[in-house]
């Protein structure tokens, strides 16, 4: 069944396996990374520091409006990979066109609403006046692209559901080196400030939803797109959208809740914000190996649970757990000790530097280990079919504790410190919950799907 591009993960070597399966997606999110990352050097270095509060600042409120869809194109892999894994073949086809369908629709919609709704979101998230202006010009340009955003997930989740994590890399080194020279080109040369970096990235998206959906029009294989065959089958969109709603719930939800984080980071200022935005820049770059990862226990387990192959999941869990804590503690250390010298490559202004600082030394030890656990035991149980369990989890640990922690401790400290100490705590509990709903599943009732 499978060619020299697609890998099925149902036998062979597991360890092997997962790290060829992963490497493609950790170089992949490193460039994608380097891309949004250059958007902040460049602004933090040619714009000013309220600009590189924008920018910055600006993930959550993404992840909040386009979050929902990505969340769903994660559940629609989950399905193509369990048909692919089961040697359902026509099965899957009908599962890849229907979610095309799905993802278009709902991308159109996203463009609509994130243009109208930014400046309220915005002004709710408390956003200073020095900064709003140059976030609502960013935001805007940015969702005028969100539908390539969402198309692009949707077709990369297609390759890598079917053992392919290879294209997905070169498309994003392509749309990186993209973003890079338009943000020299618009930002440094012509001064177009974060409207330059807004079209940029919009730019790059339309390159990297360009170069997957040729690669699916064009393939001869079995995951092949016919575009006259995209539409709405109505018992697949039905068996998508239960596994794909909890996990666009939960990500929109927890979205929502780190939205409201963002508004008590707001509160203490543009520096603080800026602070945060390199912060989680650097974040990014550290935790791309647990996310290709995850993403690689998700598909392993999606290919052998629609495989009926019970042991080979266990086993898999087991080594994937092992590697990405042993991960988890080195990166953490590293953090820990050179962050000040990571942040400077975005700005020298002092005050930044310093919340910078703070807030990587609270949540690189131990949070990272809770947060590994966290992300591979939800891939894992999203992988053998069952999302609704880890959105309960998520939603309660990740939003409501997390929220309720910080609207008892902040008010009463006024310490930007205990709004990040509610991330590691919030993981923590998270990955405990996750952990014990895997290994209930696996020991007693391990596949609740029987029509696979």
């Amino acid at each position: 069944m499978a060619n020299h591009k697609e890998q099925t993960m149902t036998k062979g070597n597991i360890w092997k396996q997962i790290i060829w399966f992963s490497v493609p997606l950790l170089i992949g999110n490193l460039f994608q990374q380097l891309y949004n990352t250059t958007d902040s050097v460049i602004v933090g270095n040619f714009v000013g520091k309220e600009a590189l509060a924008a920018v910055g600042s600006s993930g959550n409120l993404i992840n909040l409006i386009i979050g929902f869809f990505i969340g769903m194109t994660s559940g629609a892999g989950v399905v193509i990979a369990q048909y692919y894994g089961g040697g359902r073949l026509d099965k899957m086809k009908i599962s890849i066109h229907t979610s095309l369908w799905f993802c278009t629709i709902g991308g159109a919609v996203m463009t609509v609403a994130g243009v109208a709704l930014t400046p309220w979101i915005l002004k709710l998230m408390g956003t200073p006046p020095e900064v709003l202006p140059n976030s609502v010009t960013y935001l805007r340009i940015y969702f005028f692209g969100s539908i390539f955003n969402i198309i692009y997930n949707m077709g990369a989740g297609i390759l890598r559901s079917i053992g392919d994590s290879r294209r997905p890399l070169y498309y994003l080194i392509i749309s990186s080196l993209v973003n890079i020279v338009l943000d020299v080109v618009l930002v440094v040369v012509f001064r177009m400030g974060v409207a330059g970096v807004g079209i940029a990235t919009v730019f790059a998206q339309f390159v990297s939803c360009f170069c997957v959906m040729f690669t699916l029009v064009r393939s001869k294989e079995s995951y092949h797109v016919n575009l006259k065959e995209v539409r709405c089958d109505r018992q697949m969109l039905k068996r998508i959208l239960h596994m794909g709603i909890p996990s666009g719930l939960q990500s929109t939800i927890v979205s929502l809740s780190n939205v409201v984080v963002q508004s008590n980071i707001n509160s203490f200022g543009a520096d603080a914000m800026a602070g945060y935005g390199v912060y989680a820049k650097v974040d990014n770059f550290t935790m791309i190996p647990i996310t290709s990862l995850a993403l690689a226990a998700t598909t392993f387990t999606g290919q052998n649970y629609g495989a009926k192959q019970a042991k080979r999941i266990r086993k898999g869990v087991r080594e994937c757990v092992i590697l990405g804590v042993s991960y988890a503690l080195f990166i953490g250390v590293v953090n820990f000790t050179f962050i000040g010298v990571f942040a400077q490559l975005f700005t020298r202004d002092a005050e930044v530097l310093r919340y910078a600082t703070i807030i990587a030394r609270i949540m690189a030890l131990p949070g990272y280990v809770a947060l590994v656990a966290n992300q591979l035991y939800l891939g894992v149980v999203r992988g053998m079919g069952d999302t609704v369990k880890p959105m309960i989890i998520s939603i309660t640990s990740l939003c409501f504790i997390r929220m309720l922690w910080i609207s008892l401790t902040v008010p009463l400290t006024r310490d930007i410190r205990f709004v990040f100490i509610g991330y590691p705590l919030t993981w923590a509990i998270a990955a405990v919950a996750e952990a014990f709903i895997y290994y209930r599943k696996s020991r007693h009732n391990f596949y609740l799907d029987e029509s696979i």
